[in-house]
């Protein structure tokens, strides 16, 4: 359905477009104008000003979201030896050297793949599979790792990454719209709080620009950028 259905001009009418609202009224907002069947999943959306065609002004990073995202998250590691009876025990759903052809067969059905650094030569093979759909291992996101035990636990505990596109815009899940005011405000906060301590130093001006906050389906709310200098 698309943004001019009836269900979605209702909801957009409970919204005033040129107001900022605090963060706590503009979740609020969002999950009373949340219509879909579904639990939709929160976004936020930031606009930095910075410029990433400069890589010094390229702003990543990954946080913990105190709630989660809402998501089961499903981990594949790469790994032997030890290391699989590691992973295992952290909760990961896939483990084994094998899924590097696997993956080269077409088997896809993760959504975060950790490799330990021994398994990378095999990995890289995969950068045209993996690399435009977000989960190729990197090191500085902490993907690439040999404590894998603990990179598990942290990707099934919330853990995110973000990285600024071209347009100098961030997008995130900080949780669904059946979480409580409360889960959604604190998991906002750590995202921001995590994108304002990346702030490139060759950043010049105002940093955070715009944070706009919307449910899958629903209309974006504003929120007031003064907390997030």
């Amino acid at each position: 359905m698309g943004k001019s259905g009836k269900k979605y001009q209702g909801a957009a009418a409970t919204v005033e477009r040129a107001r900022m609202y605090e963060p706590t009224e503009a979740l609020s907002t969002v999950k009373s104008a949340a219509f879909a069947k579904f639990d939709e999943t929160v976004e936020v959306s930031v606009h930095l000003g910075v410029d990433p065609r400069h890589a010094d002004q390229i702003v990543r990073g990954t946080v913990v979201l105190p709630h989660g995202t809402g998501k089961s998250v499903r981990v594949l590691v790469i790994a032997q030896g030890e290391k699989l009876k590691e992973a295992e025990e952290a909760g990961a759903d896939f483990v084994g050297s094998e899924y590097v052809d696997k993956i080269k067969g077409g088997w896809l059905e993760c959504d975060v793949v950790i490799a330990t650094p021994d398994m990378m030569s095999s990995v890289g093979q995969l950068g045209r599979i993996l690399g435009p759909r977000g989960l190729m291992p990197n090191p500085k996101s902490g993907t690439v790792t040999m404590d894998v035990g603990r990179a598990v636990k942290e990707v099934k505990a919330g853990k995110i990454e973000y990285r600024v596109d071209k347009t100098g815009n961030l997008h995130a899940p900080v949780g669904k719209v059946s979480f409580s005011k409360s889960q959604l405000q604190e998991n906002l906060n750590a995202f921001m709080d995590s994108v304002v301590r990346a702030k490139p130093s060759a950043a010049k001006g105002t940093y955070v620009k715009s944070v706009t906050v919307s449910s899958t389906m629903g209309p974006g709310v504003r929120v007031d950028t003064a907390g997030y200098r």
